[in-house]
């Protein structure tokens, strides 16, 4: 498919609070009918400053609520999901979890699906024992947790899949699945120059999609990546900890922000698109801010990135996600934190992983751990942002004295990045409402701003 044919790529994205709210009133019922739920979600609310609906991957409902999820906003997929071809439904453009309908009286009432990346991590932290459906490392796989007024409460882990049937997977196949995630565990950051390391990584792409799909490889990719993040930011692993207390992990992740050089980005773009990635919205904010974005969103995998590079006003009409852009005489917010710490993609790993929390709680729950936060950014009805305070990373002298020598950065910058560093690295606190699936580029601007590496000088 083309990316301009793909629906999802209208990007004057809805605000749905009234499907929003219809769903939550599905929700509300069935934690009054299940206690197991009710205590998770309030476990969830107090330990993790998370809200459970934000962990839901599906409902399903009688067959008989048709009418009524029509009404409320929901269309049915084209494709055929499920084993049986169980219809499903979604609110397109939106957020909010997909529904599926139950046809059997066996199957009758409500279930609800959570979604975590490791169903067996869930079932040890909650003192549970098999029954798990799915292969070890498989597609899909689901555990029934508790059966209540006739209600259900599951647990799933997806990998780089959407739909719904529990499938075989052969020696061969899981070799693959572990080989995969091997290879890009240890795939080189370090290199003479960042070429090298696109090249190298584009190797190790080919190597792993001759073992397993686009899809599949995406999934691997970005497990491996947060990874490589939480090793290197306070506040990711303080969070990380507490969700996975849980048996959650981080499937509350909403999009993974990468900063790139001018001269690597159309190189990160042509990458990320052999991962099955559509390019989503791009902004064009250099006249503002000297900045331009291409948030970019893997479908299947259900992966979002928001790739960020520095932009000169007079190049706000090109597709600076393919077009090679010459080096700058200055530097912006990216270009700076790229030349002081190096490629997110390579060394330096993402500037930040943006989940989705009950922003004020997560707020003063961190705060009362000893991190605390910046000034939201974004503070919307139906969009709430702020970053934790930033990383200090410290600065490799060749790095700030290469940016000297190309004149770039003053002598009193070159002490001050050597003796104090630089800030890295951020986790973000994000909270939506209304299944709003968008971003507010005056406030990315803002923040953009605010982290400039030359701030706390």
């Amino acid at each position: 498919m083309n990316d301009a044919d793909h629906p999802s790529l209208q990007f004057d994205w809805p605000v749905a609070y009234a499907t929003e709210q219809w769903i939550r009133q599905q929700v509300s019922s069935f934690l009054e009918r299940n206690g197991f739920a009710r205590q998770l979600a309030a476990r969830m609310r107090d330990e993790t400053a998370t809200d459970f609906f934000e962990w839901i991957d599906h409902l399903t409902l009688p067959s008989t609520r048709q009418t009524d999820l029509v009404q409320a906003g929901f269309v049915k997929v084209p494709l055929g999901l499920a084993s049986d071809e169980t219809p499903v439904y979604e609110c397109p453009r939106t957020t909010l979890p997909r529904v599926v309908l139950a046809h059997s009286s066996a199957t009758a009432g409500v279930k609800i699906a959570l979604r975590t990346e490791s169903v067996a991590d869930f079932l040890a932290r909650h003192n549970l024992h098999g029954g798990i459906e799915g292969e070890p490392l498989s597609r899909y796989r689901r555990r029934l947790l508790a059966a209540e007024n006739g209600t259900r409460l599951a647990v799933i882990e997806r990998r780089g899949y959407r739909g719904f049937a529990i499938e075989p997977r052969g020696d061969a196949q899981l070799r693959a699945v572990i080989a995969s995630r091997e290879l890009w565990q240890t795939r080189p950051r370090h290199f003479g120059s960042e070429a090298e390391g696109f090249a190298a990584a584009n190797q190790v792409l080919d190597r792993v999609l001759g073992l397993v799909d686009p899809d599949l490889a995406c999934h691997l990719f970005f497990e491996v990546e947060r990874a490589y993040w939480e090793d290197r930011n306070r506040a990711a692993r303080l969070q990380k900890h507490r969700q996975d207390q849980l048996g959650l992990g981080w499937a509350n992740h909403d999009h993974h922000t990468y900063r790139c050089s001018r001269a690597h980005f159309a190189d990160l773009m042509r990458f990320l698109l052999r991962l099955g990635f559509l390019k989503r919205e791009r902004y064009y904010a250099g006249a503002e801010a000297g900045w331009g974005a291409q948030i970019c969103e893997q479908p299947v995998a259900g992966i979002v990135v928001f790739a960020d590079v520095d932009l000169l006003p007079e190049e706000t009409s090109l597709d600076f996600t393919t077009h090679p852009l010459p080096a700058s005489p200055s530097l912006g917010t990216v270009g700076l934190w790229v030349g002081l710490h190096g490629e997110s993609f390579l060394q330096a790993g993402m500037h930040h992983l943006e989940a989705r929390f009950d922003f004020l709680r997560l707020r003063d729950q961190l705060e009362n751990c000893g991190v605390n936060s910046m000034k939201p950014f974004s503070d919307l009805p139906f969009l709430r942002q702020a970053f934790t305070q930033g990383e200090t990373w410290p600065v490799r002298p060749e790095r700030a004295e290469r940016l000297y020598r190309a004149r770039l950065i003053t002598a009193a910058q070159v002490e001050a990045f050597r003796r104090a560093g630089a800030v890295g690295s951020h986790l973000e606190n994000l909270e939506r409402r209304g299944g709003f699936k968008g971003f507010n580029q005056k406030s990315v601007s803002a923040i953009i701003a605010l982290t400039d590496p030359r701030q706390n000088l």
